[in-house]
């Protein structure tokens, strides 16, 4: 892991996204005033699909499925005491 200062860090920004993307480096760390305080790595896609309703058909769903909601609602609810 490479530190640099933020001087650098600008003046350098092409060569370290060169370098993130190649593997040559797994991440840089950004100084400033020689303290580290950003760390730049690599954005990697996640395998996960966020669409909305990306599991369309892969389970089935009972037509009773909201049938305890009312009760379900009733355990969340306030109660106010009478005084």
């Amino acid at each position: 892991m490479n530190t640099v200062s933020l001087f650098d860090a600008k003046t350098h920004l092409s060569r370290i996204v060169r370098d993130l993307l190649s593997g040559v480096e797994e991440a840089v760390i950004v100084s400033r005033h020689g303290k580290p305080v950003v760390k730049i790595v690599r954005f990697r896609e996640s395998g996960a699909s966020r669409r909305i309703g990306a599991a369309r058909g892969r389970f089935d769903v009972p037509d009773n499925i909201d049938a305890l909601n009312p009760a379900v609602a009733e355990l969340f609810s306030v109660k106010e005491d009478a005084p």
